[in-house]
Order: C-alpha cells, then sequence, then structure tokens
C-alpha cells in the first residue's frame, strides 16, 4: 500500500517561533529608526518631553526584544505582550495633542505621528499572524477614539465650540476608520497567505511522498490534472521482487550493512519500474511490489511490465556480481509478473489517504514469485503477462504446464526464465508443480 501521510514540516515549531522572533526583533530596530526621524519632524505640534520618552520607551523594548531573540528566551506570550505594547504606544503618539495646554481643543494629529502608527501596524502584520493584528488595531482604534470623546466632552469649550469640537472629532474619527480598514486588508492579507502556504506544504508533502511511487512524467501528469485516483477495477500488470534466504542473511550480517543491502536493492528496482512508466505500490521488507497500469491503464502495461522484468534480472545479475567483488552479501532475487485485473485507487481513511492495489492479479503475482526457487528461476511469469505483451516468440522463455498455486483453484501454464550460470532445471515442460 502506498501511504499519503502528512510529515513534519523541515522546521520544527520551535525553531519556527525562533525564527519569526528574530526576525520581528531586527524590525523592530528599523521602526525605531523611523520612528526617531518621524517624530523630530513633529515639534511644533507635540512635546519634545512626550517625544524623548516615547523613544526611550520603545528603545529599551527593542533591546530587550532582540536580546531575548537573539538568546532565544523568553515565553511566548511574550509576543502577545509586544504587540499590546505598541498599540498602547501609538495611542499615547496619537492622543498627547488632545491634551495640551490651551483654551482650545487641537484635533490636528500631526502626519509623522500618524505614520508611526502605520509603520508599526506593517511591523505586526509581518508576524503573519491576524489575529495578532487584529488585537494591536482594534487596541489603537479602540484608545483612539475613547480618548476622542474624553477629551471632547472634558475641554472647558462647552458651548459654541463644542460643536465644532464634535466636528473635529468626526474627521478624526475617519482617519481611525481608514487605519482600522488597512489593517483588516493586512489581516486578511495575512490569512490569505497562511491559507495558501498551508495549501503549497500540503502539495508538496503529497508530491514528496508520491515521488517514491511514481515516475516523475506520472506524477505531474497527476498533479497538472489534480486527479484524485479513485477506486476503479482495470487490467494491471502487478510485478513482486524478492530476495531470496534474506531472513537468513539477515542474522549473519551487521544492522550498517543489512540496511545499505536493503538500500541498494530497493534504489535499483524503483529506478528500473520508473524507467518502464510503472510504479511501486509497496515496499514489504525485502520484497518490492511494482504495478503497470496504474493510475491509468495504457496499451502497452504489459509489454513495459515483461521489458521492466527482464531488464531487471539483468541488473539484479550485475549488481550480484558487483558486491561479489567487493566481499558483500550478495542474495539472489526472484521476479513474479502476472497481468489481470485489480482493483487500485485512493483509500480515505480519515487520518491519513492510501494508494492501494488488491485483486487476483495481485495475489497470483505473489504466487508466481514463490515459484522462482522451486523452478531455479530468476523469472516466473503467467502466459497471461508473456501472451499480453506479445513475448511468446522469445526463445528463453521455458514452459510448465498444469501448474497448481497455493490457494488457488485449478491450474495454470506459465513462463519461467532460468537463472543464468546455474544448471538448468530437469524436466522444464514438468506438469503438476505445486508450491
Amino acid at each position: 500500500m502506498l501511504n499519503i501521510v502528512l510529515r513534519d514540516p523541515v522546521l520544527g515549531a520551535t525553531e519556527r517561533r525562533w525564527h519569526q522572533e528574530r526576525r520581528s526583533a531586527w524590525l523592530r530596530l528599523v521602526a525605531l529608526a523611523i520612528l526617531v526621524v518621524n517624530l523630530g519632524l513633529a515639534t511644533r505640534h507635540a512635546s519634545i518631553i512626550i517625544h524623548n520618552n516615547v523613544v526611550i520607551v520603545y528603545g529599551l523594548t527593542t533591546i530587550t526584544a532582540l536580546a531575548l531573540a537573539e538568546l532565544r528566551r523568553g515565553p511566548a506570550w511574550l509576543a502577545w505582550a509586544f504587540v499590546t505594547f505598541d498599540a498602547l504606544l501609538v495611542v499615547v503618539l496619537f492622543h498627547e495633542h488632545l491634551f495640551a495646554p490651551g483654551k482650545e481643543l487641537d484635533h490636528d494629529l500631526t502626519a509623522p505621528s500618524l505614520a508611526i502608527g502605520f509603520v508599526l501596524l506593517t511591523h505586526v502584520a509581518m508576524r503573519l499572524r491576524p489575529i495578532m493584528v487584529l488585537l494591536f488595531s482594534g487596541l489603537v482604534v479602540l484608545g483612539w477614539l475613547t480618548l476622542l470623546v474624553v477629551a471632547v466632552e472634558a475641554h472647558l469649550g462647552k458651548g459654541p465650540t463644542h460643536a465644532l469640537d464634535w466636528s473635529s472629532f468626526m474627521t478624526e474619527g475617519a482617519l481611525a476608520a481608514a487605519f482600522g480598514f488597512s489593517a483588516l486588508v493586512c489581516a486578511l492579507l495575512a490569512h490569505d497567505h497562511n491559507v495558501l502556504l498551508r495549501s503549497a506544504v500540503i502539495a508538496e508533502r503529497r508530491r514528496a511522498n508520491l515521488s517514491r511511487f511514481f515516475s516523475p512524467a506520472v506524477l505531474n501528469e497527476l498533479q497538472a490534472s489534480e486527479t484524485r485516483l479513485p477506486l476503479s477495477r482495470r487490467q494491471v500488470a502487478v510485478m513482486f521482487v524478492d530476495l531470496r534466504s534474506f531472513t537468513r542473511l539477515s542474522e549473519d550480517i551487521s544492522l550498517e550493512e543489512l540496511a545499505k543491502l536493503l538500500a541498494e536493492f530497493r534504489e535499483l528496482i524503483t529506478r528500473e519500474v520508473f524507467a518502464h512508466g510503472g510504479m511501486i505500490d509497496k515496499f514489504i521488507g525485502d520484497g518490492v511490489m511494482a504495478a503497470f497500469g496504474q493510475p491509468k491503464a495504457a496499451v502497452d502495461d504489459a509489454t513495459r511490465a515483461v521489458d521492466c522484468a527482464l531488464h531487471l534480472e539483468s541488473t539484479l545479475r550485475e549488481w550480484r556480481e558487483a558486491r561479489r567483488r567487493r566481499g558483500e552479501a550478495a542474495p539472489d532475487a526472484g521476479i513474479g509478473l502476472h497481468f489481470g485485473v485489480a482493483i487500485g485507487g485512493v483509500l480515505h481513511s480519515g487520518s491519513h489517504d492510501e494508494f492501494t492495489l488488491i485483486g487476483d492479479a495481485v495475489n497470483v503475482a505473489q504466487r508466481l514469485e514463490r515459484l522462482c526457487k522451486t523452478l531455479g528461476a530468476s523469472i516466473v511469469a503467467s502466459c497471461e503477462a508473456v501472451s499480453a505483451a506479445g513475448r511468446e516468440h522469445a526463445t528463453q522463455w521455458r514452459h510448465a504446464d498444469d501448474t497448481e498455486l497455493e490457494g488457488r483453484a485449478g491450474r495454470k501454464r506459465i513462463t519461467y526464465l532460468p537463472r543464468k550460470n546455474e544448471r538448468e532445471v530437469r524436466g522444464s515442460g514438468r506438469k503438476g508443480i505445486n508450491l
């Protein structure tokens, strides 16, 4: 079976968190420089003392955030504390002009002060967390409007100027609405970014997982057509490849040698199967199950399957000889091949999706592979596979009539390829071979 399982991202949650915190801390340093320049231009309407205090407090906060990010220290809620602090800082900047000494209420919010609000808004948006953007903007707008109401009601200029105060209030309320709209856009963009990123990550994980089982050409076609691979019944060529005497061998060699052996074996088979347009359905310990005709059938499925088996037999023989020359374990392998009806497609099981191939063709191919040892063969194929491939004229095939397969009623006529460089099995035309 082919498991389509979502794996953990390359970066863990902790690594991603500190990556974001470090980036945010350095951006705070840039924001501090902008704050200093902008507040330095607002001396006509604002108190120098207030501005200096804002710069000092924000500077200390920036240094603290940068140190914690570089040292990777601090609780997760600290990011929320920084966002809340920045929002309150903007509220102070927006409203210090409202309570300046004088008989008239000053509603002239300076452009430099307003620019600081938008700079810090974009800084929060860079965290790509919509809820943080909404928290920041909500605190700013709520504090902005609340202090405007308090300033208008508390100002001594009741009477004729009171109506003018409320008119000015509406003007600043429009600015607050513009700020809120900008924050909403930032939150929506961050949300859309996160949705697209999650979709891209899922698609890439799915592609990486499927790439272990489908050839690149088939994989590209699946992604381009967004095929969901529903269960379907069709003719398919199924091939089993298995190492001989692997259980005994695994007890005699080290784990490192065993891992290297299996890795080489699987890579070799995968390369040949993909080169012939097949798919790897599953790895079963020392065995591999491949199929030709999935995820969609073609007229030459059986031909490509037989060609793959013949190439694979030659490649496996060269691989064994190379390992023997290096003094490494070199087990024999058997190949079973059948062409018949099977059910294939993706099964949805909640936690993960699974590509599966089941049916009579799978069972027959597995039992044919087991006959390799009995017949002294490197390949055992059903006559259906060889006939569908148009290879009956090939002289290297031997035939075994009236062969009984374990767990199946009736008998089959099979073909096989004797193992090279070994004594040929006597009685190649034998009848009633039992497994």
